[in-house]
């Protein structure tokens, strides 16, 4: 059953929302951000294993939001913030619908004010 309001080729954004839905691979890219670094390095400031960090990373990387280079042994992982242009596009038709929301509510409340002072 297709669900409602899913378009088709869809799945890179759905990579992009769940790798982003885990708050240690927000971090990750959030480190990723100053520069490239080594698992080593990335897994520095957290309390898991350089294994658990290597399969965030592999999230990230099949999201397209990192991309691993090939240093000898090193693989640095480096940020790629081109699919998250999309996402934040996809979440700004929302903040349109919000912030016309957000306006038509300001419109009503004046006219109620204008009501009641006119009432008085």
């Amino acid at each position: 059953m297709e669900q409602v309001g899913y378009i088709k080729g869809d799945a890179s954004l759905d990579a992009v929302f769940a790798a982003l839905s885990d708050p240690t691979r927000r971090a990750i890219l959030t480190r990723l951000a100053a520069g490239e670094a080594s698992v080593n390095e990335i897994a520095e400031p957290f309390d898991m294993s350089q294994p658990a960090v290597s399969k965030h990373l592999k999230v990230l990387e099949r999201a397209g939001l990192i991309m691993r280079g090939s240093d000898r042994q090193r693989r640095p992982a480096k940020l790629n913030a081109a699919p998250m242009k999309e996402a934040v596009a996809w979440l700004e038709e929302f903040r349109k619908f919000w912030s016309s929301s957000f306006d038509q509510l300001d419109t009503l409340l004046d006219e109620l004010k204008n009501t009641e002072n006119w009432e008085k």
